[in-house]
């Protein structure tokens, strides 16, 4: 991330595009304030087909990074807070009979 004063900014437009261009954020500052940021703008959306295909395509692009190790047999197991079955409900019903 580069930062620049808005003068300077002016003076080497062109240049901070390119690097805007290339990836990079340009933060403009003005009186040691950041005022904006120039960045690179929004690409197309999501290309279509298998997720294999859109993970790759966003992580050449640059906007992942894909596991080095693949998942093999590994399960996310949510243990939960530890209480009784049925707090939440209560909990819940117990909100909505004091706005009542």
């Amino acid at each position: 991330m580069k930062a620049v004063g808005i003068k300077r900014l002016k003076a080497r437009l062109s240049e901070y595009v390119r690097i805007a261009k290339s990836g990079e954020t340009v933060l403009v500052m003005e009186r040691d304030q950041v005022v904006a940021e120039l960045r690179p703008a929004r690409r197309q959306g999501l290309p279509s087909g298998p997720v294999d295909d859109i993970l790759d395509a966003l992580a050449e692009a640059g906007e992942l990074t894909r596991a080095a190790v693949t998942k093999s047999s590994w399960t996310w197991k949510a243990k939960g807070l530890g209480l009784p079955r049925g707090t939440a409900a209560k909990l819940l019903d117990e909100l909505r009979a004091d706005r009542d």
